[in-house]
């Protein structure tokens, strides 16, 4: 144990060790062909102009999604320019993991045949749609493309984006705000949020969380995307180990946008309006590089084999029951003292507070919860003022001292800590007790268990 809103209708990846299968080089002398100068050839090359065959196009298009990783040079795009959309290397270079795409064949299958999908998205701030809005983020930008794509289908949108958080928070809401909604393909959105400070929690939380997906009742596809800072942090090397593991995909932004910046092609101002978030452009191009893949696969469905699925079995099982108990489907045990607030804060509906006026506390025990569970955790406000810090105390015991102050920073929101983890599942007492000796408040949105 590494002690450390919903909306329904760092690291180059040459540091990455990923497997892939690199095609093979056409053979020289291949069946007849017409080339478009009009030279019928039977070579992969045509002996007058030098376009290659229609089967030696397709190799190179292999072997160039698949160059990043077998060091075969991706030759160089002319200039790019935003308003013209992506280019082949960028789609090349964003197929970071190409994974096992047999779910995603059943839901292309399903689609066509006018069937009804939910698409959902589960992620941070970038999938709320921060910087471009409700109608030009990336969610619901593809949504649109999947609707425009199969007209006769009814198509389910369920974005799930929460500023702020990470795979932790988000494998302990994605019962409530994904699984319960029966989804056909979830995207997952979190190497931004995710730390190098939480980095075996994170990365657990990470697996748990696409093994939770993989294995709900609705049996959905899950594609990852993989986001970036300005100057490339990223948690995309750990998130990458988990899904070349399982074989499941990863579409990754960040080797896209700054490999053109890299080039001079664009500055980074031209596509975010921070360190971080996409802007407009920002979330039309991770569309469309979401979709090219998508394409891909409604291209070759027929062919892809939809009877061997990516294995999870043997993917850590920590977070399988990850759940919350927060104020709107549970009562503590013990509340006196504290408010019960139902306003929403951090897009969590709810949370308890304790305020102290004069650093005492008075009248305010502690706040306490019977819970069932191996793995213990705590979500709480981070306050730029008035913030306190409080312990957790475990059966008894303080397990965790949480200082819950945030002078200077961006904003509130809601911060997530592991508290302690146990050899079993066991029924445990679980006391939030604020400290004394300063004006200050604590407030507690939700206990996380599993």
């Amino acid at each position: 144990c590494n002690s450390a809103t919903t909306e329904a209708t760092t690291t180059s990846a040459a540091d990455t060790e990923v497997t892939t299968t690199v095609a093979a080089e056409p053979a020289e002398t291949v069946d007849a062909w017409l080339c478009e100068c009009g030279e019928v050839s039977n070579t992969e090359k045509c002996a007058v102009c030098g376009a290659l065959s229609p089967d030696a196009q397709a190799a190179a298009k292999e072997n160039a999604a698949n160059a990043i990783y077998a060091g075969v040079e991706i030759p160089e795009d002319s200039k790019y320019v935003i308003a013209d959309g992506v280019t082949d290397r960028m789609v090349a270079l964003s197929t970071y993991i190409k994974g096992n795409q047999a779910r995603l064949a059943k839901f292309v299958k399903k689609a066509q045949a006018g069937q009804k999908v939910t698409v959902a998205y589960l992620g941070g701030s970038i999938t709320q749609g921060s910087s471009a809005g409700d109608k030009d983020c990336y969610a619901r930008l593809t949504t649109d493309w999947i609707i425009k794509t199969f007209p006769d289908a009814e198509v389910e949108y369920v974005r799930a984006g929460i500023g702020a958080t990470g795979s932790y928070i988000g494998v302990h809401r994605a019962e409530r705000d994904v699984v319960s909604k029966n989804p056909d393909l979830v995207f997952i959105d979190f190497t931004v949020n995710d730390t190098h400070a939480n980095i075996q929690r994170d990365k657990e939380s990470y697996e748990g969380l696409i093994k939770k997906l993989w294995e709900s009742e609705s049996a959905p596809a899950v594609v990852t995307i993989a986001m970036t800072q300005e100057d490339g942090t990223s948690f995309v090397e750990y998130h990458s180990e988990v899904c070349a593991t399982y074989d499941i995909p990863m579409i990754s932004y960040r080797e896209a946008i700054l490999d053109v910046i890299d080039k001079g092609h664009i500055v980074w101002d031209d596509i975010s309006d921070d360190n971080i978030h996409p802007n407009v452009a920002g979330h039309s191009v991770l569309t469309e590089l979401i979709t090219a893949y998508l394409q891909d696969v409604i291209d070759n469905v027929d062919s892809i084999d939809t009877e061997n699925e990516s294995d999870l079995s043997s993917a850590n099982g920590k977070f399988e029951k990850a759940a919350l108990i927060t104020p709107e489907n549970s009562a503590p045990a013990s509340d006196t003292g504290w408010e019960s607030e139902s306003t929403i804060f951090g897009n969590f509906g709810g949370r308890w507070i304790a305020r102290s006026t004069d650093g005492t506390f008075e009248g305010i025990e502690p706040l306490k919860f019977e819970v069932e569970a191996k793995n213990i955790g705590v979500f709480y406000a981070k306050l730029t003022s008035m913030g306190g810090t409080f312990d957790v105390v475990v059966d008894g015991q303080v397990a965790k001292t949480i200082d819950s102050r945030f002078p200077g920073g961006w904003g509130n929101y809601v911060e997530a800590e592991e508290v302690i983890c146990f050899p079993e599942t066991g029924k445990h007492t679980v006391e939030i007790v604020p400290h004394t000796g300063e004006k200050s408040m604590v407030a507690i949105s939700a206990i996380a268990i599993s």
